[in-house]
């Protein structure tokens, strides 16, 4: 799989010549630039499986290098180190700490799905940079970031009672971002409700805010999709 990026090439390990003649032919341009041999071994072959056993990565080792996913990005075409193709060849190499190099940006993935629809052999690389972001943060590498917690905050309330309340999880993931409740959106909301909500709606609202009502014959269904995700937790650390 070749790297196409001159830019991901280190500078020491690149062979320039102005002009360059072979064997009597004038090959100067694009041929008088040469990339020097390297060999690799600190490659960690389970890398690629502890990827693919992440959900939306399982298909991570069809990648062909084409670049279609790269090309059709919509970050990298604001910010050219964000590279999803060059992320995946690490990746089917197992170059763990090289792709460690950019762990910074690669939750920047806004899910366009643009690389998705246009990939030739499924790899589904929307899936893959979600689930490279999620490895780097159950192994510590990364910070949890603030998606995740309103996941975490979201998926607790429906195994609790199969249902939401939307002031609740505001108010918990706000409390565990260190964030303030008096935001000026908040503030502006809540004036709009009791000026436009009919006072039942909102009498309701309070109520669910302090009885927390949950889905009818819920307590069974919460127990097994409990089971269910920590099944798949114990299978991606099995993996």
């Amino acid at each position: 799989m070749a790297i196409h990026e001159k830019s991901l090439i280190d500078a020491e390990n690149i062979m320039e010549e102005e002009d360059l003649t072979v064997d009597g032919v004038d090959v100067s341009g694009h041929w008088n630039t040469m990339i020097r041999p390297r060999y690799l071994t600190d490659y960690d072959e389970s890398f690629r499986k502890e990827i693919a056993a992440q959900p939306q990565a399982e298909n991570v080792h069809r990648c062909w290098q084409c670049g279609s996913c790269t090309n059709s990005c919509t970050v990298y075409a604001l910010n050219t180190d964000f590279n999803p193709r060059y992320w995946i060849y690490l990746i089917n190499l197992g170059l763990k700490d090289e792709l460690l190099k950019d762990k910074d940006i690669i939750w920047q993935c806004v899910s366009c799905n643009k690389c998705t629809n246009i990939c030739p052999k499924d790899v589904r690389p929307e899936g893959v940079m979600k689930a490279t972001a999620h490895w780097l943060e159950e192994n510590g590498y990364t910070d949890t970031t603030y998606s995740t917690l309103f996941d975490e905050e979201f998926t607790e309330q429906i195994l609790e009672r199969g249902r939401i309340e939307d002031g609740e999880v505001l108010q918990n993931f706000y409390k565990k971002t260190n964030q303030s409740l008096f935001q000026e959106w908040i503030v502006e909301m809540g004036k709009r409700m009791v000026k436009h909500l009919p006072f039942t709606h909102l009498m309701h609202m309070g109520m669910a805010s302090v009885f927390k009502p949950k889905t009818k014959s819920w307590g069974k269904t919460g127990e097994v999709l409990r089971e269910y995700i920590r099944e798949q937790k114990e299978a991606r650390q099995h993996a």
